[in-house]
């Protein structure tokens, strides 16, 4: 059997209501080792160690609660007596904490995160079979050399691409076919692609890996929506807060509106690096002949939230606008 490595940070899976028809306003009452108890044949799957470093509503995560996370799964992943790391996560903020594995693992053992989208009390509850799910995927040889993975509504999805796009539904994640990868069909696990071998790893898996140090924080940086006669205040303020970076969720293909550039004009001044990130959910930014004179970057293939947290890493290893624009092409 593979020795795989559960660990528990609380969402919906970990979730009940009050009432068994209600799938809001719920609280998180479960841990780890009661959830797994509670799935038929789970353990029959693998040699499975459990862990509950928080159990919390994942809009509640800091950054230094992510950064703990994130050392932990390199260090498990370093051991040789885990094959694998499943991890359940709530929804709501689970596309922010697999993009911020994907850019600080480096490991060809899976790494395979799991929510639910309705509580664990509703009559239709998600969670256990997307648990079960993950525990599978986890386990597969196939699922060697892929990166950080979602396994989510039967599907496997790209953490790299992982995206919530829909409030409530169970298919909130890979139902456009963005960044799947696979499924798990029957209780088989099931890839698209062969099989990459490690000199020929997929593009799902890590492309640029930042070091973990001991640090709880990273650079503060803001996320501003652009749109029709926006004003010119939130740059302002988020300057004189002291942040670092800015992203700015711009128009189309990261087009802003007369206050944004004004706005970005003051930030670039004051030494910070800014992003034109876009609101559209699908499509790449691509630099425009002015990104040089205004001190802008484009944010490429990287949504507004996933430049963040690139934005945050680069900043705290130290690197300048040249090398970040880099990274941004490169992802």
């Amino acid at each position: 059997m593979s020795r795989l490595l559960l660990i528990g940070t609380g969402g919906t899976i970990a979730a009940t209501a009050s009432d068994a028809q209600r799938l809001t306003d719920y609280e998180v009452t479960q841990g780890i080792d009661a959830m797994l108890a509670a799935i038929p044949g789970a353990t029959d799957i693998a040699d499975i160690r459990c862990e509950q470093p928080l159990n919390v509503d994942s809009r509640a995560l800091d950054t230094g609660q992510v950064l703990r996370l994130a050392r932990r799964v390199r260090q498990a992943a370093d051991q040789p007596d885990i094959d694998g790391i499943v991890i359940t996560h709530g929804t709501d903020s689970l596309e922010e904490t697999a993009f911020f594995l994907h850019l600080t693992q480096d490991t060809p053992k899976p790494i395979v995160l799991a929510g639910a989208m309705r509580p664990a009390s509703a009559p239709s509850a998600d969670g256990p079979l997307n648990l079960l799910n993950a525990l599978r995927v986890a386990d597969s040889p196939d699922s060697r050399h892929r990166g950080v993975l979602v396994a989510m509504n039967d599907r496997i999805v790209a953490g790299r691409w992982a995206s919530k796009a829909h409030t409530t539904r169970v298919d909130a994640f890979g139902a456009d076919g963005l960044g799947v990868l696979g499924e798990i069909c029957d209780g088989a696990v099931r890839y698209y692609a062969g099989q990459p071998g490690p000199q020929t790893p997929l593009p799902a898996g890590p492309q640029a890996v930042f070091p973990l140090d001991a640090a709880d924080t990273l650079p503060a940086t803001d996320i501003i929506h652009d749109y029709q006669d926006a004003p010119l205040h939130a740059y302002q303020a988020a300057i004189q807060a002291g942040v670092q970076g800015l992203v700015v969720a711009g128009m189309g293909n990261g087009s802003l509106s007369p206050a944004a550039e004004h706005g970005c004009a003051l930030a670039v001044k004051a030494g910070l690096v800014c992003v034109r990130a876009s609101r559209v959910p699908r499509g790449s930014v691509t630099p425009k002949a002015s990104d040089d004179a205004t001190g802008l970057l484009a944010a490429h293939q990287l949504n507004p939230l996933q430049a963040r947290i690139l934005l945050r890493l680069a900043l705290a290893q130290g690197m300048g606008r040249s090398e970040i624009a880099g990274l941004l092409r490169r992802l």
